[in-house]
């Protein structure tokens, strides 16, 4: 999984746990819905500006959004 995907993943994550829909994270934020979607969906890489804003009205530490998901044991 590369960096936009971890991005994308902890993103979506943070989001439904905050009960917010894309629209309403899109607007806090002051950015557009579909530009969401597509971070959302790994399709675009963001700038730190955008990470420190969805940081923001998710009320979580930027880095947060960029930790590769636990490693499994086998």
């Amino acid at each position: 999984m590369d960096l936009r995907q971890i991005f994308a993943t902890n993103l979506r994550k943070a989001r439904h746990a905050k009960g917010l829909s894309q629209e309403a994270l899109a607007f806090d934020a002051d950015m557009d819905r579909t530009h969401l979607s597509e971070i959302e969906n790994g399709k675009t890489w963001v700038g730190l500006e955008i990470v420190g804003k969805l940081a923001a009205v998710l009320e979580i530490e930027p880095y947060e959004l960029l930790m590769p998901p636990p490693r499994r044991r086998r």
